[in-house]
């Protein structure tokens, strides 16, 4: 009976072997969450899981881009029942948002937790000398057994011979031991640690950075300062009131279009020449591109687009010149129809605004109406009407100057009541009604649109990244094997070769050895010199 019935010390044999209570204390909480969290397999989910997450800012307009600021605005206006959704899910601020964040600084952990020691693993792993043999030779890849004339001889030869081709080779008391491929062990050390300088790299981008854009007409200065930039985004640890102390002016722009085909009024080129002058690098010129920035120490001038500038002076009813210069118009198509707004709100007795259409190559349209035809500056137009009143420029309220606020302004008429409207050529005045002054179309400048870069991490990305790239070819591309030879007796020796990667073990590796060493004779037994790493 008492066999068959176990005793309560026999009941606690036959449990489950007692798992160590990781949940017992905050201490084992934490270190289970750190295990999972530094695993390889975590870190790989997290990656994916980043990319998946950046998808919505590649497909979704972004507050905060330089280059185009109102795009969140306009997929507001297209889709009004939509876009409230995606807001409230931060889809318009996706690389800044709670839920980004908590993924990136997540993957940094685990990347650090999980490289680190890795690393250290493979630079040990890398100057170990190769392991001896297993005790049974003949389980592993390529295995012979061979007669020779003299097993100390065909040691020696097989050291020196493996020595030759590359090998790390350790002699020891009856066995050589040769190891090649440790190079897959550095391309792997490289792909990890230059994996997670990438980033942190982008991270202090992200962090430390800023993205700006303004324009800048022919013969214009800029002074890099927050409130010489038409739009600029920074990042949450820039600090604006440090940017980099320079100026710069477009001293001349030119633009070149196709004339002739199928492709005529395409741009082929357009480069804007500049001057400046920096505390880090002095003074100098050079010529941006659209592909060749200017770099002044880190803070990058991208050429992103081009337009025109018409000049204008304005007379007010006085006879005094109440404005006088180049004002930007926008594009508004291929051939450069560009409108704009010129605010004259010292002019007197009546403020006056001028809203207008560059055309610059004009001619008369099928319908009558002037278009522009080509976008070069052939035959410019500048069409004008005319409004006075209150521009708005002293309520505090802020306001584009590429647009009127038609709430307290009036429209400046002709003699029959209409519209007033002007079509001038460069060098034209017309006469407003009225006696509110006259406008004269001086001529055209053009004007570069800059946006301006500053990311701290991108060259430190760019460098991680090329070595990333390097050390992952390496690895996959380096085959890691070790190969044996041992004397069984004094007339036999074995051979066997074992892979440490997915590429088998070379035949013709070990048919040369193996016959080099079906060769040795007994004369052969000459000293060999210490082979080691």
């Amino acid at each position: 009976m008492n066999d068959d019935v176990p005793t309560h010390a026999a009941v606690r044999d036959l449990s489950p072997p007692h798992q160590p209570a990781v949940t017992s204390s905050p201490m084992g909480w934490g270190r289970w969450a750190w295990r999972r969290l530094t695993a390889m397999r975590t870190a790989v989910i997290l990656l994916i899981l980043l990319a998946l997450s950046a998808v919505p800012g590649s497909l979704l307009p972004q507050r905060g881009v330089a280059s185009d600021p109102s795009a969140v605005a306009f997929f507001y206006r297209e889709h009004p029942d939509l876009a409230p959704w995606l807001d409230r899910l931060s889809l318009f601020d996706v690389y800044s948002a709670p839920w980004f964040a908590a993924i990136y600084i997540l993957l940094l952990v685990s990347m650090v937790g999980c490289v680190l020691p890795r690393c250290a693993s493979l630079w040990q792993e890398f100057r170990t000398d190769p392991p001896a043999g297993p005790r049974r030779l003949a389980r592993e890849a390529g295995h012979q057994r061979l007669r020779v004339a003299d097993a100390d001889a065909a040691m020696e030869a097989a050291a020196r011979h493996l020595d030759r081709r590359g090998f790390r080779v350790v002699r020891s008391h009856g066995e050589v031991r040769a190891e090649k491929g440790h190079i897959r062990e550095v391309g792997n050390l490289l792909f990890h640690l230059s994996l997670l300088i990438l980033l942190v790299g982008v991270a202090g981008g992200r962090l430390f950075g800023y993205e700006g854009r303004v324009a800048v007409v022919e013969g214009a200065n800029f002074a890099n300062v927050s409130s010489s930039y038409d739009a600029i985004t920074p990042a949450p640890l820039a600090d604006l009131a440090d940017l980099e102390p320079m100026q710069l002016t477009l001293e001349s722009f030119e633009a070149e279009f196709e004339t002739t085909g199928s492709r005529r009024g395409e741009p082929r080129d357009f480069a804007g020449a500049v001057s400046y002058r920096s505390d880090a690098e002095g003074s100098g010129t050079f010529t941006v591109r659209p592909n060749r920035p200017l770099d002044i120490n880190g803070t990058k001038f991208f050429l992103t687009g081009h337009g025109y500038a018409p000049e204008v002076t304005v007379r007010d009813g006085n006879g005094d010149v109440a404005m006088s210069g180049p004002t930007i118009f926008l594009p508004m198509d291929q051939a450069f129809t560009s409108d704009g707004v010129v605010k004259v709100p010292d002019a007197r007795p009546d403020s006056i605004a001028l809203q207008g259409l560059l055309l610059p190559t004009a001619a008369q349209g099928e319908d009558g109406i002037s278009v522009s035809i080509f976008p070069d500056d052939l035959n410019p137009r500048l069409e004008l009407t005319a409004y006075t009143g209150d521009l708005g420029l002293d309520d505090g309220a802020p306001q584009s100057v590429f647009a009127l606020d038609f709430d307290d302004l009036e429209e400046v008429t002709d003699r029959a009541g209409g519209q007033w409207r002007v079509s001038l050529a460069p060098g034209q005045t017309a006469r407003l009604p009225g006696g509110l002054g006259s406008v004269t179309f001086d001529g055209l400048s053009r004007f570069a649109n800059f946006q301006v870069a500053r990311d701290p991490g991108k060259e430190i990305s760019l460098i991680a990244a090329i070595v990333l790239l390097l050390g992952l070819t390496v690895s996959l591309g380096v085959a890691r094997r070790r190969v044996w030879v041992r004397a069984v007796d004094d007339l036999t020796v074995e051979i066997a070769a074992r892979t440490l990667s997915r590429r088998a073990v070379p035949h013709a590796e070990l048919m040369d050895l193996t016959q080099l060493l079906q060769t040795i004779s007994s004369d052969d037994s000459r000293p060999l010199k210490e082979i080691r790493p």
